[in-house]
């Protein structure tokens, strides 16, 4: 296996296709890290709904989101960033119920299913979202 990472950059749209298209990529970094099936599906299926539910946060000046989409060694990562209004690309109340399910132990349900670790931060005008999946082992303790 490779030590360097793979990373793919892409600027997209707000339409169905193009999150498609991104979710399509997150399995193929998925599939070639040696994630098990289910694990796959679930990883593009979240890919996918994030990439939709970012689009919620798009505005007419800034209509594009950025996402780029790394693989390492011990994760892959997918970052979604768009600039203007200041929110998560991924609504706030997922993130919150994302955390609670973590911190609880419980089972993560729902559109962030496939990832074991969700980031949000802002760089001035431009709000990030980092979503991680680990790959081999379990999240670390934060």
């Amino acid at each position: 296996m490779a030590t360097e990472p793979k990373s793919f950059h892409i600027q997209i749209d707000p339409d169905a296709r193009f999150a498609a298209a991104v979710g399509g990529a997150a399995r193929y970094l998925a599939d070639a890290a040696g994630l098990k099936d289910d694990a796959v599906a679930q990883l593009q299926a979240s890919i996918v709904s994030a990439c939709r539910e970012a689009f919620d946060h798009l505005t007419p000046d800034h209509p594009h989101l950025e996402v780029t989409l790394t693989s390492f060694p011990d994760r892959i990562e997918v970052v979604l960033a768009h600039q203007g209004e200041s929110l998560p690309a991924v609504g706030l109340d997922s993130i919150a119920g994302f955390a609670a399910k973590m911190a609880g132990g419980g089972a993560v349900h729902g559109g962030l299913a496939g990832v074991d670790r969700v980031q949000y931060e802002t760089h001035g005008a431009e709000t990030v979202t980092r979503l991680t999946k680990y790959i081999g082992r379990v999240a670390p303790k934060l």
